[in-house]
């Protein structure tokens, strides 16, 4: 069993690496941004509410994220090593999540931060969009279709960009992160198992770095 955490702010790559991964070393990824937008889709009491807070680039309460964490670790796909994109989010939530992988007799192998600059940070959020029949991601400079206005995988012709991805909001979650997540660097650091790669490296690069820790943690 291995079980990974990808750090680095909004925009980083997490989500990209964090489905190679799964996909090259059969672990499962667990990203609380996919489960929280699953939620608001359904339509919930709690999906209206966190519609509301992600619109506002805001974070959802802890007790919220740690809840829906917990439970997707139990499923029977989980086993054989989970990858957290996207959680622990702030240090409260990280003591919070040592409790639970104690209890459930697991620990983190290691945490791999994506180093990044912020500037170029921006301009990679900003021009996202992706296929809204098959979810496949592009870019407006960086992954454009090979096709103009027709998705490489499925051939639609309809794209949809998240209402969060404008500079402004951008800036809002950085500065979230800044002030509540990037303390979690020093609290792994002091655990001993974080490890850096650098972000802005292309994302193949970025892979073969990961696949190195990953070789060190077996």
């Amino acid at each position: 069993m291995t079980n990974l955490m990808l750090l680095g702010p909004p925009g980083a790559g997490k989500g990209t690496q964090a489905k190679e991964i799964a996909t090259r070393h059969g672990l499962i990824q667990l990203s609380t941004g996919d489960m929280l937008r699953a939620a608001v889709s359904a339509g919930s009491e709690i999906g209206r509410h966190v519609k509301e807070i992600m619109a506002k680039g805001e974070l959802v309460p802890d007790a919220v994220v740690i809840e829906i964490i917990s439970e997707r670790m139990d499923a029977p796909d989980c086993k054989g090593g989970v990858i957290l994109d996207g959680f622990p989010r702030n240090l409260v939530q990280a003591a919070a999540l040592d409790k639970v992988l104690e209890e459930k007799k697991r620990k983190l192998d290691a945490v791999i931060e994506l180093k990044v600059d912020d500037n170029q940070l921006i301009q990679r959020i900003v021009g996202r969009f992706t296929c809204a029949k098959c979810g496949e991601g592009y870019h407006d400079r960086f992954k454009r279709p090979k096709v103009r206005g027709v998705c490489d995988i499925c051939q639609s012709i309809e794209f949809t960009r998240r209402p969060d991805d404008n500079a402004d909001t951008v800036n809002k979650r950085l500065m979230v992160y800044y002030r509540e997540t990037a303390p979690l660097l020093g609290y792994y650091f002091c655990k001993g198992t974080l490890r850096s790669v650098d972000g802005m490296a292309p994302i193949a690069e970025v892979a073969k770095e990961i696949d190195k820790v990953l070789g060190g943690t077996k």
